[in-house]
């Protein structure tokens, strides 16, 4: 019969292996727990990746090719003479919804100063526009050049977002598909304070730096984007007047859910572009 030292000692090692167990318990839970937050991790990290990559596809004003490669277009650098230096880097994508219409002249002394007044003619009225050189003088010189090349005459507005806080038509691509223009891509013109109200014109781009082309969206409802996409000019109340009548009919959704937003339900064709002044 075990004496009572002997029971104590039993009774010590059963508590001794039920602390080990249960410490061994701890660290398997930690481990796991370590596991599934590492996973978590890479698979935020991954997410984040894909929608930077993808970011022409799911940009709400995505334009270009999102399988297209990153362009190196360099920010405007500005001269003595307070002219800019513009880069219109060509786009190496082999996208076939390009056109090719050649590249602004004279980028290495693009103007700064004044406007430029052009009046977009549509199948729905007519939109004139104002761009500013001040604030986009790149943007401004290649929207110009393009009109005067006829680069934008007969093209759909191809896209159309009906939102409370981000009401857009987006046009300017001649393939009327989402994903063309030009054959060259130059560098967003923003800044942290950049915003987009009711009467706004900006550039879209696919979402990778330096991926602007030609296409545009027209602000007709204060739009909450993020400042990545340069402000070239304005529209004036007739402008917006016309847009109001082509929202009110709303769009067919085909474009949702990513990028947002569809074709106009009333079909919108830029008949002309034509530089007034």
């Amino acid at each position: 019969m075990p004496t009572n030292k002997q029971r104590r000692q039993a009774a010590q090692r059963r508590l001794q292996r039920q602390l080990e167990r249960r410490a061994e318990l701890n660290r398997r839970r930690r481990r796991n727990v370590l596991t599934v937050v590492t996973a978590v991790a890479v698979l935020l990290v991954l997410g984040a990746v894909w929608l930077v990559t993808q970011g022409g596809d799911d940009d709400p004003t995505a334009a270009a090719d999102p399988s297209a490669a990153p362009s190196s277009s360099a920010a405007a650098t500005t001269n003595a003479d307070g002219t800019v230096t513009c880069s219109y880097t060509p786009d190496p994508s082999g996208n076939p919804n390009l056109v090719d219409a050649g590249t602004p002249p004279s980028p290495e002394a693009t103007p700064t100063e004044g406007t430029v007044s052009l009046l977009m003619s549509t199948s729905q009225g007519d939109v004139p526009l104002t761009l500013d050189r001040a604030t986009a003088p790149c943007a401004a010189a290649s929207f110009t050049y393009l009109a005067q090349q006829a680069f934008f005459d007969g093209s759909p507005c191809h896209r159309m977002v009906n939102g409370d806080a981000f009401g857009v038509l987006q046009c300017g691509d001649p393939s009327g598909t989402g994903q063309g223009g030009p054959t060259y891509k130059f560098a967003e013109e923003v800044t942290p304070e950049t915003t987009y109200p009711r009467g706004a014109i900006a550039m879209a781009n696919s979402g990778s730096p330096g991926s602007t082309g030609s296409q545009f969206f027209l602000v007709f409802t204060d739009s909450q984007l993020s400042p990545d996409y340069t402000v070239v000019g304005t529209v004036d109340e007739a402008g917006l007047a016309v847009l109001d009548q082509i929202a009110a009919a709303g769009n067919d959704g085909s474009f949702e859910p990513s990028p947002g937003g569809g074709a106009p339900n009333t079909p919108v064709t830029i008949e002309s572009m034509t530089v007034v002044s």
